[in-house]
């Protein structure tokens, strides 16, 4: 064994206990660490990269490494006041499973090594509880959104196949023909995933929206269906990333009495609407789709990777997606649900045939807080949002954009709202909170979105005040040029 190895392994309760002490001085730092440093990165400008040494010096050195040169320009990320994207953190629980996710190190793609996917299916049968879905969808745990919408699509793709008599799996998609792919407004990685499913991303064909809104326009989706000719797919949206918007599910749904579709939903944060008795409306048909996306480390507060995908036809995404290598295991039979009865190996069920048991941290987290934990958070979060959207309604030189439906708040400045003074807005918030740029009805835009377990109030109002300094600011200096 290497020197530094065996050194690593002999002293490793020690090392394990430096690294912890590490870790929990960054989480206890978060309250005052810049959300976003505007540090270079190490060495920049020297114009000589960083060779890897040939010595090493094992994990101390490493640690020590790390503490200089890269942990100060760490953002917080896993912080109350990270506004950017659509972010959560990794409540306790989720962190330690997720420590132990790293501790056991299970790829959990085989039955014959088989603990991990029971446990899998088990947190999936939880989340499935947990979104109002019934036992007709099935699920797996994927790398995150992107990921669970390919998937999706690439059963709804089968699907195609199967209707119009193809295997598109064994014959490659020029089988199909034209393909369309209806949608009000998809996120942008559904578009990456008909690229990288041979679709092609000009398939996808934008449906009007209720005016004001973006959520699709039903009656202005029938006539497009209307004017397809034979089966498509429709993506409708559970939550659209500038106002929380959702498209009416059930109503969607009941276009399939007269037009055939796969009812693809894209319900990444959104269908955690579904935890609170007040807002539980907005998802209300979601379980009649045919598969579903929803991302674990929104939300549920897991750390990065972790989403979670569902279907009604566990068949055919085993016939897109099943691995014929016996030292894995059991092939499925084509055409059914799996070599092992309703139950087929994981890895014949994503493009993963390596697949970390990022299940554990959700196991974790649901296991420790259950739903009222996690209902309690996304309430308070959307509290907090509303707060925010009310406090951005009393600065004079702001306009709030839209309604704050569920955990977005969505605005830009009332006189010369530039995508270059917006970004000076946000990076002059940067050290006290992150705000992500957009654009929304044509304009300009600032958006912020809660879904951090350890936001409260105060940061809310600690938000709020830091964003009218910078706009009195920014006013005062323009007036002044």
């Amino acid at each position: 064994m290497h020197p530094e190895l065996a050194a690593d392994l002999a002293r490793l309760p020690d090392l394990l206990e430096e690294t912890r002490r590490r870790a929990l001085a960054f989480l206890d730092g978060l309250d005052e660490r810049p959300v976003v440093p505007r540090a270079a990165p190490p060495g920049a400008g020297s114009g000589a990269p960083v060779e890897l040494s040939e010595a090493g010096g094992g994990l101390p050195a490493a640690l020590a490494e790390f503490a200089q040169r890269w942990e100060p320009r760490l953002s917080a990320s896993a912080g109350p006041r990270y506004f950017g994207f659509v972010t959560g953190g990794a409540t306790p629980a989720a962190l330690a499973g997720d420590w132990l996710t790293s501790t056991v190190d299970q790829n959990s793609n085989s039955s014959l090594d088989p603990a991990g996917q029971h446990l899998e299916r088990e947190t999936v049968g939880w989340l499935r509880a947990l979104f109002g879905l019934s036992e007709a969808h099935h699920g797996t745990f994927v790398s995150g959104a992107t990921m669970s919408n390919t998937v999706g699509l690439a059963i709804a793709r089968e699907w195609l196949g199967e209707r119009l008599g193809v295997d598109v799996a064994e014959d490659g998609v020029g089988a199909l023909g034209p393909v369309r792919v209806l949608s009000g407004g998809a996120h942008s990685s559904v578009s990456k995933a008909l690229s990288v499913l041979g679709l092609g991303r000009s398939a996808l064909r934008r449906v009007p929206l209720l005016p004001g809104r973006e959520a699709v326009d039903v009656a202005a989706l029938e006539r497009a269906l209307a004017g397809t000719d034979g089966p498509c797919v429709v993506v409708a949206n559970a939550g659209t990333v500038n106002t929380v918007d959702f498209d009416d599910l059930r109503a969607i749904a009941g276009l399939r009495e007269r037009h055939r579709f796969w009812l693809h939903v894209d319900a990444a944060f959104g269908a955690f609407a579904a935890l609170s008795p007040e807002h539980a409306e907005l998802v209300a048909g979601l379980d009649l789709a045919d598969s579903v996306c929803v991302d674990l480390h929104k939300w549920l507060n897991v750390p990065y990777d972790s989403a979670v995908q569902f279907t009604r036809r566990p068949d055919l995404q085993t016939r897109v997606f099943r691995n014929a290598a016996a030292y894995l295991g059991p092939a499925p039979v084509s055409g059914r649900a799996g070599g092992h009865g309703e139950h087929p190996d994981l890895v014949h069920l994503t493009p993963e045939n390596s697949h970390r048991l990022r299940a554990l941290a959700a196991w974790f987290t649901l296991r420790a807080y259950g739903r009222s934990g996690h209902r309690e958070i996304v309430e308070r979060n959307i509290a907090g949002a509303r707060v925010l959207g009310e406090a951005v309604e009393r600065i004079d030189g702001l306009e709030l954009l839209a309604p704050v439906r569920l955990n977005v708040v969505c605005f830009t400045l009332t006189t010369d709202p530039t995508p270059e003074r917006l970004a000076a807005l946000a990076a002059a918030l940067a050290g006290e909170a992150f705000l992500t740029p957009t654009h929304y009805a044509d304009r300009p835009a600032l958006r912020a979105a809660f879904s951090n377990w350890r936001t409260t109030e105060a940061d809310v109002r600690r938000t709020a005040e830091a964003l009218a300094r910078a706009v009195r600011t920014q006013a005062a200096d323009r007036d002044g040029d």
